[in-house]
């Protein structure tokens, strides 16, 4: 039954239950305490009513005369009824009983195991069990001052009350205790209750532990590295893409502190900052990564942080992937432009019968078209890259601009750090530049040169188009800056100069206004 209710009625009636206890055990210490408190109080009560009746002189006289127990019984019963004891025993120094309430003991010898101290001159208080309860006796001697010698001895006593008649007393004030107790261990149990399921978003904790699971999944199955830390800058999250592209230890990592989990520096003060940053590169030394950092917020308090990253060459990969798709896309719309216009040509010449002019025109377009594919097969060894040359040729046609490339370009080789895609992604994005560059010159001319060496690979793209500004060569690699219009503009050379920091090259641009721009790679082989 207790495990089919929710965690608000569950913690509603374990707070409750442990509040019940506490006002339980409360109250039994509160009666222990009670009775210890009564015990103190009549014990001193005991002590005064025996002392009062060991200095009533006419008691002290008596005590010599054998037949004053009737005397003296009536006195002490007296001070018995006005003091509410419920017996008082006045003893000779024979042990003789003189009074006694009942009458039946009076004249018989005392056999008291706890009276001999008293008979030497002691004041004191014990307890004993008799025919009607445990009962506390004070005991004090009774002195002749005539002659300083003890005549006798004083035993006061009374029945303690049980503990249920001490309850049965104080029934009100406990069952008032007990009524607010319960009252305010309810509504602050029930308080306490709703406070944290509202802190757990009003789930269950079998809805919290399936989202656990559900999410832990997700961060390991994701394809970019998370890692996640809590307010206390203690690793919470660190998936397998995380150690694949830190190239970390994964054991022992969660649980520890930023400072000790054994991670890059860098990471660490971004990790630890309270700044959200979106797309930033950063070069560690296993490689450069692309990451994003966000603060976790609950309720405007920031609660810890989370950073997912990819490694930039991946990314790279990929973009030059959808890059390659359009570029061959943007390749076969060309193909198919100029080859229309030759069938037309062709078509033209045929309908005026001159077949001769047809064979020539034929000849020489294909000419053309081995003489380019042959260079390239022959001194381009990488296919990706004679494709995308071949691609800018073809471009350049329809566009109207002459792209030449040198005649002793070659390429046997990808420096070391890269890959085809990033060559492919440096000298495409300098060639489309190129392009932009001569929208307002008649005559467009790009020049491509590839020169590879023994200690170095050179690339270089030239066009007589417009030129750059001395102020604007210095912004043209910061990402997003631009002088044309449009959306996602900014972004090329940025891509270009991350892809020369990556291989360890150098770029240099040698432009003038109004005659052209010259822009030289360089990579180390």
């Amino acid at each position: 039954m207790f495990h089919r209710l929710t965690i608000k009625w569950k913690i509603a009636a374990l707070s409750f239950g442990i509040v019940l206890a506490s006002v339980l055990i409360g109250e039994v210490l509160f009666i222990g305490s009670l009775l210890r408190i009564y015990d103190n109080e009549l014990g001193q009560r005991l002590l005064v009513t025996a002392r009062t009746v060991s200095q009533v002189p006419s008691i002290i006289q008596q005590l010599s005369n054998p037949e004053a127990g009737s005397v003296i019984n009536s006195t002490v019963e007296r001070i018995r009824v006005i003091n509410g004891v419920d017996y008082i025993v006045v003893m000779d120094m024979n042990r003789k009983i003189l009074t006694d309430p009942l009458q039946q003991d009076i004249g018989s010898i005392s056999k008291t195991s706890d009276e001999a101290p008293a008979f030497a001159e002691h004041t004191y208080i014990s307890e004993a069990r008799g025919s009607l309860g445990v009962a506390l006796r004070a005991f004090v001697p009774i002195m002749n001052k005539d002659n300083d010698r003890q005549v006798g001895v004083v035993l006061v006593g009374k029945v303690l009350p049980s503990p249920w008649s001490v309850v049965l007393a104080n029934r009100t004030e406990i069952l008032m205790t007990l009524l607010l107790s319960s009252l305010i261990g309810v509504m602050c149990s029930f308080f306490l209750a709703r406070h944290i399921k509202r802190q757990m978003f009003d789930m269950e904790p079998g809805e919290i532990a399936k989202l656990l699971l559900e999410r832990t999944a997700t961060f390991y199955a994701m394809h970019e590295g998370v890692i996640a830390i809590d307010s206390g800058s203690k690793v919470t999250i660190f998936n397998d893409k995380s150690v694949h592209i830190l190239g970390v230890k994964e054991d022992g990592i969660i649980g520890r502190r930023l400072q000790d989990a054994g991670l890059d520096d860098q990471l660490v003060e971004i990790l630890k900052s309270s700044e959200d940053v979106y797309n930033q590169e950063l070069q560690l030394e296993t490689g450069t990564i692309l990451y994003s950092r966000v603060s976790i917020r609950v309720r405007e308090e920031t609660v810890g942080a989370i950073m997912i990253f990819q490694d930039k060459t991946e990314v790279a990969k990929l973009a030059e992937e959808l890059t390659g798709v359009r570029a061959f896309v943007d390749a076969l719309r060309v193909q198919n432009h100029e080859f229309l216009n030759k069938l037309h040509t062709i078509g033209g010449l045929l309908q005026l019968n001159q077949q001769d002019k047809v064979l020539e025109y034929v000849s020489e377009i294909t000419e053309q078209k081995e003489e380019l594919t042959r260079f390239l097969s022959s001194h381009i060894q990488d296919e990706e890259i004679a494709g995308l040359l071949l691609a800018k040729i073809n471009r350049g046609r329809e566009l109207g601009v002459d792209v030449m490339l040198d005649k002793d370009s070659k390429l046997d080789g990808i420096p070391p750090k890269l890959d085809s895609h990033d060559l492919v992604a440096v000298i495409g994005n300098l060639v489309e530049n190129a392009f932009d560059a001569l929208t307002e010159v008649e005559r467009k001319q790009i020049f491509i040169q590839l020169n590879q060496r023994d200690d170095s690979l050179i690339i270089a793209v030239e066009d007589n188009g417009c030129g750059i500004e001395p102020e604007e060569q210095k912004k043209i690699f910061n990402k997003g800056f631009t002088t044309k219009a449009g959306v996602a503009r900014g972004y090329g050379l940025h891509l270009v100069q991350s892809i020369v920091e990556k291989g360890f090259g150098s770029i240099s641009i040698d432009s003038s206004r109004h005659k052209g721009t010259r822009i030289i790679v360089t990579f180390p082989m």
